[in-house]
């Protein structure tokens, strides 16, 4: 790929674990890509599988979900995660899309080697397949979309009367 292109990475770290594992690398004062945006969240499992087809349809070429692992603080929080992204990263294959944009990781709070290894073999990866094929992800996404829609046919609200 040529050198003009500069991927587009979110990472998504959680407030418990990765996140103070990243924050703790600028505290040591080292560095990491500038293209790489990270979003503090309570737990990735928050986010459904179309906000990271949806991430890919608007510009962002991989997504780094950095989280407690199985030190997750919620309940069952770290299993349905890694249901849910082996679901997405088969859809995403099947679809066209490279699965090496998706990354499902766990980082502790003091682990900035670990943090700065993925986000760098990241950005490499990226570089080396190029941007994302923002068509293929919107169609992905679009297909998310009609089918969370269809699950989410509610029952009809009875009266207590």
């Amino acid at each position: 790929m040529g050198s003009d292109f500069e991927p587009k990475i979110l990472v998504l770290a959680t407030l418990a674990c990765a996140y103070p594992g990243a924050d703790a690398v600028g505290k040591a004062h080292l560095e990491y890509p500038a293209n790489v945006s990270i979003l503090r969240v309570p737990s990735p499992v928050l986010f459904p599988e179309d906000f990271y087809l949806r991430a890919f349809a608007r510009g962002i070429d991989g997504i780094l979900i950095a989280s407690c692992g199985s030190d997750c603080p919620y309940t069952g929080a770290y299993d349905k995660l890694s249901r849910r992204i082996d679901g997405l990263v088969h859809k995403m294959k099947e679809g066209g899309l490279e699965i090496e944009r998706m990354r499902l990781t766990a980082i502790c709070t003091v682990c900035i080697k670990a943090f700065l290894n993925e986000v760098n073999q990241m950005d490499r990866k990226l570089r080396e397949i190029g941007p994302a094929n923002r068509e293929i992800a919107s169609r992905l996404w679009q297909a998310s979309l009609r089918e969370l829609q269809a699950g989410a046919v509610a029952e009809p609200v009875r009266s207590a009367s």
